[in-house]
């Protein structure tokens, strides 16, 4: 079963410390440790009316201090996306914080709506949780408990379209892309010049499970048109402007040597030229395993299954 579980290949560090990364922006690492599934960056922005959090992570300790960091005064969240390392903790947030109000793309909904990418991936869990072995049935009740609970990870607000918003009291410049799960958000915020842009970005390698190649070369290149200062990626280090247009670079060059039919591994290779600096020694050898699925079910499959899902309602 591939579906969302392809992260768990991803590394096995423990939980960071949060980061003061501008007056009222605080960041809650990413994390996987050892047996489980990860959790997204998430980060806080304070406005006039409380906290602003941007992704809630999958699992209640990264939840849990996101709020603690934010005092317990989170207003509203917005999540960049649907993958559950960004979006699960929604459920247990909102019991904590009544009235919060969540925002986020269309996407979401139609992920979580009979049929949609979450249901069927809450269906493929109940049907393997039965036989899986301990460790792996513990790892994947965790997203079934979490897919119980489907209407507490719905938004209260669509995002449909770019333009500027104001949530928690601060104000931000919010983009719509439908490169890497059909409906994906980054947000300017513009006191501090920081852009949070989920799984746009991110390290090891780019998560391309639910991806459109294309339109994700083009997403990057509205990005890279933002007036930001540092990049908040899905996972992974903050990025100056350099390194993004670094990362950016690496993934043209991943795209083209896959148009140009070269061998994966050669394509691995020029991948890791472009991103060793941030890569530790298990990330390095995750890489060829992780882009050779990717070549193989999306990069240099079928053309129908390359576009698959470029053709999005």
């Amino acid at each position: 079963m591939r579906l969302l579980l392809i992260t768990l290949s991803l590394c096995c560090a423990a939980v960071q410390a949060q980061q003061t990364l501008a007056p009222g922006v605080l960041l809650v690492p990413g994390g996987f440790e050892a047996g489980r599934q990860p959790d997204g960056n998430s980060l806080l922005l304070k406005g006039s009316a409380g906290w602003l959090l941007i992704d809630s992570g999958r699992h209640r300790a990264h939840t849990e201090a996101a709020l603690k960091a934010a005092g317990g005064q989170v207003r509203a969240v917005l999540n960049t996306h649907w993958h559950l390392d960004h979006l699960g903790g929604n459920a247990w947030l909102r019991s904590q914080q009544p009235g919060v109000e969540v925002w986020a793309s269309p996407a979401v909904a139609q992920a979580l709506a009979t049929d949609g990418w979450l249901d069927r991936y809450r269906r493929q869990l109940a049907e393997a949780l039965p036989t899986a072995p301990a460790e792996q049935a513990a790892v994947m009740r965790v997203d079934q408990d979490l897919l119980d609970q489907a209407a507490a990870l719905r938004p209260d607000h669509e995002v449909k379209a770019a333009g500027p918003l104001t949530l928690a009291g601060r104000r931000l410049q919010v983009g719509v892309e439908t490169a890497v799960s059909g409906g994906d958000l980054w947000v300017l915020d513009t006191a501090s010049g920081l852009l949070a842009v989920g799984d746009l970005v991110t390290l090891p390698v780019p998560f391309m499970d639910t991806a459109c190649p294309p339109a994700w070369r083009e997403a990057l290149a509205r990005i890279s048109a933002q007036p930001f200062k540092q990049l908040v990626p899905g996972h992974g280090p903050v990025m100056s402007r350099a390194d993004f247009e670094r990362w950016r670079s690496g993934y043209e060059a991943l795209l083209d040597c896959a148009d140009q039919g070269l061998h994966p591994a050669a394509c691995a290779a020029v991948w890791r030229s472009r991103v060793d600096s941030w890569l530790d020694d298990a990330g390095r050898a995750r890489v060829s395993g992780m882009l050779g699925y990717y070549f193989k079910t999306l990069l240099q499959a079928p053309k129908d299954q390359r576009e698959r899902f470029c053709r999005r309602p």
